[in-house]
Protein backbone atom coordinates (compact mmCIF):
# COMPACT_ATOMS: atom_id res chain seq x y z
CA UNK A 1 0.00 0.00 0.00
CA UNK A 2 2.78 2.39 1.02
CA UNK A 3 4.85 1.54 -2.04
CA UNK A 4 1.85 2.09 -4.30
CA UNK A 5 1.14 5.49 -2.76
CA UNK A 6 4.78 6.58 -3.18
CA UNK A 7 4.72 5.48 -6.82
CA UNK A 8 1.67 7.65 -7.48
CA UNK A 9 3.07 10.65 -5.61
CA UNK A 10 6.44 10.31 -7.31
CA UNK A 11 5.01 9.85 -10.76
CA UNK A 12 6.45 12.41 -13.19
CA UNK A 13 4.14 14.99 -14.72
CA UNK A 14 2.59 14.02 -18.01
CA UNK A 15 3.91 17.10 -19.84
CA UNK A 16 7.17 18.85 -20.58
CA UNK A 17 7.42 21.82 -18.19
CA UNK A 18 10.06 23.56 -20.31
CA UNK A 19 7.96 23.27 -23.46
CA UNK A 20 4.83 24.41 -21.63
CA UNK A 21 6.62 27.49 -20.32
CA UNK A 22 7.94 28.29 -23.80
CA UNK A 23 4.39 28.19 -25.15
CA UNK A 24 3.07 30.34 -22.31
CA UNK A 25 5.83 32.87 -22.96
CA UNK A 26 4.77 33.14 -26.60
CA UNK A 27 1.13 33.68 -25.65
CA UNK A 28 2.08 36.48 -23.23
CA UNK A 29 4.38 37.89 -25.90
CA UNK A 30 1.61 38.00 -28.47
CA UNK A 31 -1.31 38.94 -26.22
CA UNK A 32 0.15 40.82 -23.26
CA UNK A 33 -0.52 39.93 -19.65
CA UNK A 34 -4.15 41.01 -19.47
CA UNK A 35 -4.90 39.88 -23.01
CA UNK A 36 -3.78 36.31 -22.33
CA UNK A 37 -6.66 34.38 -20.80
CA UNK A 38 -6.15 31.28 -18.69
CA UNK A 39 -8.03 29.27 -21.31
CA UNK A 40 -5.70 30.53 -24.04
CA UNK A 41 -2.62 29.88 -21.93
CA UNK A 42 -3.56 26.35 -20.88
CA UNK A 43 -4.73 25.57 -24.41
CA UNK A 44 -1.38 26.59 -25.85
CA UNK A 45 0.47 24.75 -23.09
CA UNK A 46 -1.61 21.61 -23.64
CA UNK A 47 -2.46 21.22 -19.96
CA UNK A 48 -5.40 21.74 -17.62
CA UNK A 49 -5.77 24.69 -15.27
CA UNK A 50 -5.18 22.33 -12.36
CA UNK A 51 -1.88 21.20 -13.86
CA UNK A 52 -0.88 24.79 -14.56
CA UNK A 53 -1.52 25.85 -10.97
CA UNK A 54 0.34 22.82 -9.65
CA UNK A 55 3.39 23.38 -11.86
CA UNK A 56 3.62 27.15 -12.11
CA UNK A 57 1.29 28.74 -9.56
CA UNK A 58 -1.23 31.39 -10.56
CA UNK A 59 -1.23 33.49 -13.74
CA UNK A 60 1.05 36.15 -12.30
CA UNK A 61 3.58 33.56 -11.16
CA UNK A 62 3.44 31.95 -14.60
CA UNK A 63 4.08 35.33 -16.19
CA UNK A 64 7.08 35.95 -13.93
CA UNK A 65 8.57 32.62 -14.99
CA UNK A 66 7.83 33.41 -18.65
CA UNK A 67 9.54 36.79 -18.29
CA UNK A 68 12.63 35.12 -16.83
CA UNK A 69 12.67 32.78 -19.80
CA UNK A 70 12.28 35.71 -22.19
CA UNK A 71 15.14 37.58 -20.54
CA UNK A 72 17.45 34.58 -20.71
CA UNK A 73 16.41 33.70 -24.26
CA UNK A 74 15.01 36.12 -26.87
CA UNK A 75 15.96 39.25 -24.92
CA UNK A 76 19.45 38.09 -23.96
CA UNK A 77 20.80 40.36 -26.70
CA UNK A 78 20.52 43.25 -24.21
CA UNK A 79 23.05 41.62 -21.90
CA UNK A 80 25.33 40.43 -24.70
CA UNK A 81 25.45 43.94 -26.18
CA UNK A 82 27.10 45.25 -23.03
CA UNK A 83 30.14 43.08 -23.77
CA UNK A 84 30.92 44.85 -27.05
CA UNK A 85 34.30 46.65 -27.05
CA UNK A 86 33.04 50.18 -27.79
CA UNK A 87 30.00 52.22 -26.76
CA UNK A 88 28.88 52.58 -30.36
CA UNK A 89 29.16 48.82 -30.85
CA UNK A 90 27.09 48.36 -27.67
CA UNK A 91 24.38 50.65 -29.02
CA UNK A 92 24.43 48.98 -32.43
CA UNK A 93 24.27 45.46 -30.99
CA UNK A 94 21.43 46.48 -28.67
CA UNK A 95 19.33 47.98 -31.46
CA UNK A 96 20.09 45.24 -34.00
CA UNK A 97 19.22 42.72 -31.31
CA UNK A 98 15.92 44.51 -30.75
CA UNK A 99 15.18 44.25 -34.47
CA UNK A 100 15.90 40.52 -34.56
CA UNK A 101 13.96 39.75 -31.39
CA UNK A 102 10.87 41.76 -32.33
CA UNK A 103 10.63 40.30 -35.84
CA UNK A 104 11.17 36.54 -35.40
CA UNK A 105 10.13 34.38 -38.36
CA UNK A 106 6.89 32.65 -37.44
CA UNK A 107 6.91 34.12 -33.95
CA UNK A 108 5.19 36.98 -32.12
CA UNK A 109 6.19 40.43 -33.29
CA UNK A 110 7.04 43.22 -30.90
CA UNK A 111 8.45 42.89 -27.38
CA UNK A 112 7.04 40.93 -24.47
CA UNK A 113 8.10 43.64 -22.00
CA UNK A 114 6.24 46.28 -24.02
CA UNK A 115 3.13 44.26 -24.93
CA UNK A 116 3.02 42.73 -21.48
CA UNK A 117 2.99 46.18 -19.90
CA UNK A 118 -0.32 47.09 -21.50
CA UNK A 119 -1.95 46.23 -18.18
CA UNK A 120 -4.22 48.80 -16.65
CA UNK A 121 -6.39 47.11 -14.05
CA UNK A 122 -5.61 47.21 -10.34
CA UNK A 123 -5.25 43.42 -10.37
CA UNK A 124 -2.45 43.70 -12.91
CA UNK A 125 -0.55 46.47 -11.15
CA UNK A 126 2.12 44.11 -9.81
CA UNK A 127 2.89 42.91 -13.35
CA UNK A 128 2.95 46.46 -14.65
CA UNK A 129 5.44 47.44 -11.93
CA UNK A 130 7.51 44.32 -12.58
CA UNK A 131 7.92 45.26 -16.24
CA UNK A 132 8.72 48.88 -15.44
CA UNK A 133 11.49 47.66 -13.13
CA UNK A 134 12.69 45.20 -15.79
CA UNK A 135 12.99 47.92 -18.42
CA UNK A 136 14.51 50.44 -16.01
CA UNK A 137 17.16 47.91 -15.01
CA UNK A 138 18.14 47.50 -18.66
CA UNK A 139 18.49 51.28 -18.94
CA UNK A 140 20.65 51.47 -15.82
CA UNK A 141 22.98 48.80 -17.16
CA UNK A 142 23.33 50.67 -20.45
CA UNK A 143 24.05 53.89 -18.58
CA UNK A 144 26.75 52.19 -16.50
CA UNK A 145 28.35 50.80 -19.65
CA UNK A 146 28.36 54.22 -21.34
CA UNK A 147 29.77 55.83 -18.19
CA UNK A 148 32.61 53.34 -18.34
CA UNK A 149 33.14 54.30 -21.97
CA UNK A 150 33.49 57.95 -20.95
CA UNK A 151 35.98 57.04 -18.22
CA UNK A 152 38.01 54.96 -20.68
CA UNK A 153 38.04 57.70 -23.32
CA UNK A 154 35.90 55.70 -25.76
CA UNK A 155 33.22 58.41 -25.51
CA UNK A 156 34.06 62.13 -25.33
CA UNK A 157 34.18 63.63 -21.85
CA UNK A 158 31.11 65.79 -22.50
CA UNK A 159 28.94 62.79 -23.47
CA UNK A 160 25.98 62.21 -21.14
CA UNK A 161 25.75 58.46 -20.33
CA UNK A 162 22.22 58.74 -18.94
CA UNK A 163 20.93 60.63 -21.95
CA UNK A 164 22.56 58.17 -24.34
CA UNK A 165 21.11 55.21 -22.44
CA UNK A 166 17.63 56.72 -22.47
CA UNK A 167 17.95 57.44 -26.17
CA UNK A 168 18.93 53.85 -26.98
CA UNK A 169 16.19 52.45 -24.73
CA UNK A 170 13.62 54.72 -26.37
CA UNK A 171 14.75 53.62 -29.82
CA UNK A 172 14.53 49.99 -28.70
CA UNK A 173 10.95 50.47 -27.50
CA UNK A 174 10.08 52.28 -30.71
CA UNK A 175 11.47 49.41 -32.75
CA UNK A 176 9.26 47.02 -30.78
CA UNK A 177 6.16 49.12 -31.44
CA UNK A 178 6.95 49.48 -35.15
CA UNK A 179 7.59 45.74 -35.40
CA UNK A 180 4.17 45.11 -33.83
CA UNK A 181 2.77 47.51 -36.44
CA UNK A 182 4.17 45.31 -39.19
CA UNK A 183 7.52 46.83 -40.15
CA UNK A 184 10.05 44.22 -41.20
CA UNK A 185 13.74 43.77 -40.35
CA UNK A 186 15.05 45.70 -43.35
CA UNK A 187 12.93 48.76 -42.57
CA UNK A 188 13.81 48.61 -38.89
CA UNK A 189 17.52 48.27 -39.66
CA UNK A 190 17.26 51.50 -41.64
CA UNK A 191 15.87 53.16 -38.51
CA UNK A 192 18.83 51.83 -36.52
CA UNK A 193 21.25 53.26 -39.09
CA UNK A 194 19.52 56.65 -38.91
CA UNK A 195 19.50 56.64 -35.10
CA UNK A 196 23.27 56.17 -34.95
CA UNK A 197 24.15 58.89 -37.46
CA UNK A 198 24.50 61.38 -34.64
CA UNK A 199 26.47 59.13 -32.29
CA UNK A 200 29.08 61.18 -30.41
CA UNK A 201 32.55 60.82 -31.89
Amino acid sequence: MGDSRRAVMGRPRGFDIDQALERAMRVFWARGYEGASLAELTGAMGITKTSMYAAFGNKEQLFRKALQRYGAGPAAYATRALEEPTARAVALAFLRGAVCTTTPPGGPSGCLTVQGALASSDESRAVHDLLVDWRNDAGVRLEERFRRAVNEGDLPGNADPRRLARFIMTMGFGIAVQAANGLGPAELDEIVDTALLGWPA
